[in-house]
Order: structure tokens, then C-alpha cells, then sequence
């Protein structure tokens, strides 16, 4: 072995004094954070093909194929864990790998075979066990054994994945200046999302087993998904900041401003136990206080972290090479500030709820998607398709757009969330025309969708050295 290799080998990473941009981590760092990317894709792949079979189960003669009535809620209950549950904790688990030492990379390897096989019985779930499909919020559920055993094991892969992050530390000198900003964020977002796992053991405590199916499950996920937008809004701020920095954005506030407003970001987490703790058996009481966290809390660094990077972008001077994310960053700053803004405007349980956690979910989307075409050539692959990949957001964001725009409204003439065809009872053109707008923006989405992994698999079919 050569003496480069050697030092390879003992080095966990070399520091960088480029501003709000992560060292390169070690080799063995870089494996298991394509291995956790890997699951992210392979999930919107999966989401994507749910999509064609809700299609297909909804098509006269084709429909009469499978083999139980209710084929269509189980494959979007699937459709809806893959494309946000499973993708964002799989691409969580990129960022976490990459901003780890090489300690317990075994442990690391641990959390992504429990994590990848949970995620296949999630996905196959409808046809090896049937059940009955619920839309609960935050983490829609099939109620067999196979689909539980899987959402377990999935669960259980995030636990280890979580504790090897917060043990395995990079070295001292690589917190300063804007890399330990970053390092703040993710490290944040790690202790965040172990509140959303003792959120969701909690509940499993705490709420009444004589609950209807739905109600029930809505209430078991309630305050750990509430938690998890936390976790999300974390690492998309940290992104923001790395992508920033990527297409020379000249961020008006310095890493120690920055490093204080991520730690705020964290702080409403810290109230999660008192709500818990006060729980009298009044489970309104319970739902509002995690409902109102999410509203105060959430505005903490989203705002003042994204008028700085919309600025640095505003004033700086990007290339052809940073162009795709500049445009992803551009397109999750603004999508969120959308749905933040309708968040105010929620008064009933109507599609304005939905056009809301589409623009925070959407903008979460593009961050992650922007840092994936970043993240790459880093991890050995090829440069992203740069006029592709430069389109792709923007295709993504105004297609977003324009569903949010149908959701909002639609939802201001009464059209009522998580129902379907007549149930909608669409009276008026307005409402129509409402709901044609939400369908005519989801189809651009997905048309953004299939761009991105279009983009991402030519990188990724011819792997090169670093």
C-alpha cells in the first residue's frame, strides 16, 4: 500500500475554508452517503411507479386485474410514504453520512440495510398482505403485519442512523467558520429527529387504543410528525447555506449569525416534552399545542436565513457550472415562502392545508434536489446534465406552483382535503376550475420529477475517481 493510500486511510478528512461548504469526508464516508442516496432515488422511483399503478387501478377492464377492491388507497398510501417520508430521512441519511467521521461505519452500514429493508416491505406491502388503507396524516398506513413490520424496521434503521451521528463527531477543526455553521444545522436536525422517534413512542403511550382506526392513527403520528417538519426545515436550511455558497451567492450574515439562528431553529424541539407531560386526556388540547409550535417555531430561521441567501443570490455572480443550484435554491426559497405565508390562512379542514405542507414540502424537495446534483461529482459520479438539470427545478417549482394555486382556491370555496371524485362535490366552476388548476400543476411536478432522476441516473451510470 502507497503512503498516499496510507494517509487516506488514517485521515478522516482534509478542511476547507471556503465558506458554508462541507470538507470532503473520508472514502468510506463516501460509500455509505451514496448508499443512503441510493435509497432516496430507488424511493421516488418507487413513488413514481405507485403513481402509474394508481393510474392503472382507476382504469376500466385493467382495474378488474387486482385482486382486491381497495388497490387504489393501498398503492397511494405507498405513493405518499416513498416520494416524502422515505426520501427525505433516505436523503437525510446522505447529509448525516457525509458530515460523519469514520467512526462506527459499520454501525452506519447497520442503519442503512435496516432502513433499505424496511423500506422494500413498505413498498411491496400491497401485494403480499392485504389491508386496510388509511390516509393519516404525516405517515399514512396499510393495517396489515407486513406493512408495520416494515414501517418498524424503517424506523428502527433512522434510530441507529441518528445515534451514530451524534457519536460520530468530526474532528475540532473542522467546525469553524461556515462549515461549522453547516455542521451546526445537520447536528440540529440529528437531535430533532430524535425527538420525532421518542415524539412517536410517546403517543404510542399516551393515546387511547379505543379510537377509531383513523382518528387514531392520525393522533399516534401527530406530535412526531410535527417534530419531523423541524428536522426537514434543518436540513433544508443547511442546505440553503451549502447551496449558497455553491453558485457564489454573497450571504450578508456571518457564520457565528448564522450558527445562532439554526440553533433557534432547534430550540421550539425542547418544548415537545411539555406538551406531553401536560397531556390531561384532552386530545384537542394536545393536537392545537403541536399545531401552534409548528406555526411559531417553524419562522424562527426559516425567514431570516432565507432573506439572506435570496439576497447573497440577488447580488452575487453565479456561472454556468452553478446554474442548477442556483435554480433549485431560487425555486425552494421562494415555494417555501408560499406555503409558510398560506400557513396563516388555514382556518378549516379544507385544501388550503394541503396547499400548504405542498409549498414546505415542495421546497424541502428542491433543496435536497439541488444538493444531490451538488453532491455528485463528490461522491465520484459525473457532473449533472448542467442545462437539464439547470430546467429541472423550475419545471418542478411552477408545476408546485400551480397545484398549491388550485389547492388555495379550491380550498376558499370549501372543497374539503383527502377526498376524492364525487366526494369533492365540485358545484361551481370555480371549484373546477380550482381542482383542473391543482391537476394541470401536479402533472408539470411530475414531468420535474422524472427530470431530476433522469438527470441523476446519467450521472450515476459511469462512476468516476475522485
Amino acid at each position: 500500500m502507497s503512503t498516499a493510500s496510507q494517509q487516506e486511510g488514517i485521515k478522516q478528512e482534509y478542511s476547507s475554508d471556503s465558506g458554508f461548504e462541507l470538507s470532503m469526508p473520508s472514502e468510506a464516508n463516501r460509500r455509505l452517503t451514496s448508499g443512503w442516496l441510493w435509497l432516496g432515488i430507488a424511493s421516488l422511483v418507487g413513488a413514481g411507479l405507485f403513481a402509474i399503478l394508481l393510474v392503472l387501478a382507476r382504469t376500466p377492464y385493467i382495474q378488474d386485474i387486482f385482486p382486491w377492491v381497495d388497490f387504489f388507497h393501498s398503492a397511494l398510501v405507498v405513493h405518499v410514504d416513498l416520494s416524502v417520508l422515505l426520501w427525505f430521512l433516505a436523503f437525510a441519511g446522505s447529509l448525516w453520512s457525509f458530515d460523519s467521521s469514520s467512526r462506527l461505519i459499520g454501525t452506519g452500514w447497520i442503519a442503512l440495510i435496516l432502513s433499505a429493508l424496511g423500506a422494500a416491505m413498505i413498498a411491496l406491502s400491497p401485494f403480499v398482505e392485504e389491508g386496510e388503507p388509511l390516509m393519516s396524516n404525516y405517515v399514512p398506513v396499510i393495517q396489515s403485519t407486513f406493512f408495520f413490520s416494515g414501517l418498524v424496521l424503517f424506523a428502527s434503521g433512522m434510530v441507529v442512523l441518528v445515534i451514530r451521528s451524534l457519536v460520530a463527531i468530526p474532528s475540532v477543526q473542522l467546525w469553524r467558520g461556515g462549515e461549522g455553521s453547516i455542521r451546526i444545522g445537520l447536528h440540529a436536525a440529528s437531535i430533532s429527529m430524535l425527538f420525532a422517534l421518542a415524539s412517536f413512542a410517546w403517543s404510542y403511550l399516551i393515546v387511547p387504543t379505543n379510537s377509531l382506526s383513523t382518528i387514531y392513527y392520525d393522533l399516534l403520528f401527530w406530535g412526531g410528525g410535527h417534530v419531523l417538519q423541524f428536522t426537514y426545515t434543518l436540513l433544508m436550511l443547511s442546505g440553503w447555506l451549502w447551496l449558497g455558497q455553491a453558485c457564489n451567492a454573497k450571504i450578508p450574515i456571518s457564520p457565528r449569525v448564522a450558527t445562532t439562528l439554526l440553533v433557534f431553529g432547534l430550540l421550539p424541539v425542547f418544548y415537545v416534552p411539555f406538551i406531553y407531560l401536560s397531556y390531561d386526556g384532552l386530545l384537542m388540547n394536545y393536537m392545537g399545542q403541536f399545531t401552534q409550535l409548528m406555526r411559531v417555531g417553524g419562522a424562527f430561521a426559516t425567514v431570516p436565513i432565507g432573506l439572506a441567501v435570496l439576497y447573497g443570490i440577488m447580488i452575487g455572480k453565479g456561472t454556468s457550472q452553478t446554474a442548477p443550484q442556483r435554480s433549485a435554491l431560487i425555486s425552494s426559497i421562494l415555494l417555501f415562502a408560499l406555503g409558510g405565508g398560506i400557513s396563516l390562512m388555514i382556518r378549516d379542514s379544507n385544501t388550503i392545508i394541503t396547499a400548504h405542507y405542498h409549498g414546505t414540502g415542495g421546497a424541502v424537495s428542491l433543496a435536497f434536489m439541488g444538493l444531490t446534483f451538488h453532491l455528485l461529482p463528490k461522491l465520484g459520479y459525473r457532473e449533472p446534465d448542467l442545462k437539464l438539470a439547470k430546467l429541472m427545478p423550475y419545471v418542478y417549482g411552477a408545476g408546485q406552483l400551480l397545484h398549491i394555486l388550485g389547492l388555495l382556491w379550491s380550498g376558499g370555496y370549501g372543497v374539503q382535503r383527502k377526498v376524492a371524485g364525487a366526494a369533492q362535490e365540485l358545484h361551481g366552476f370555480a371549484q373546477t376550475a380550482g381542482m383542473g388548476l391543482m391537476g394541470l400543476g401536479g402533472l408539470i411536478a411530475v414531468v420535474g420529477g422524472i427530470m431530476f432522476l433522469v438527470v441523476v441516473f446519467k450521472a450515476m451510470r459511469r462512476p468516476t475517481r475522485i
